[in-house]
């Protein structure tokens, strides 16, 4: 992917900054020509992603760090959420629908990032945190639409 633009972020794992990942994330994205529908879609998998961490990966403790890497490309968005935190067992299975380590969750939190976006790829081992990656391109057919103001 040639690198348009890329952002970093870092903050604690605290809920309230997943609201903040998510808005932060759909803004850097504005820069392309995506939907408001895929604006939306990115929020939701960037919360997923952001909220895993925080209650997967640190089990709710306030003193781990998430990070994000958003990477624009001509006509897609790279987005990849990091944490140090426990790590998945068993990827695979965690990848199933309605799986989850909190039996106070739906798991669904994977489902809908490979739903919302064109790709996922999860990389983590036990102990060594987690690294989700997902990519979301431009529908093709809205990327080339151009604006005539006619005069009279």
């Amino acid at each position: 992917m040639e690198i348009i633009n890329q952002m970093k972020l870092e903050f604690l794992s605290i809920p309230a900054n997943v609201a903040f990942a998510r808005v932060a994330v759909a803004a850097f994205a504005s820069q392309l020509e995506f939907t408001l529908n895929d604006l939306e879609e990115i929020k939701v998998a960037v919360s997923e992603a952001v909220s895993n961490a925080i209650i997967h990966g640190y089990a709710n403790s306030p003193d781990g760090t998430v990070r994000i890497v958003a990477t624009l490309g001509k006509n897609s968005l790279e987005v990849r959420v990091e944490d140090d935190g426990k790590g998945i067992e068993d990827i695979k299975k965690a990848l199933q629908p309605a799986y989850s380590s909190d039996p106070e969750r739906t798991g669904l939190g994977f489902v809908f990032m490979q739903s919302f976006m064109e790709s996922l790829r999860v990389d983590s081992a036990p102990g060594e945190g987690t690294r989700v990656s997902m990519v979301k391109t431009v529908n093709p057919s809205l990327s080339s639409t151009s604006y005539t103001q006619l005069e009279h």
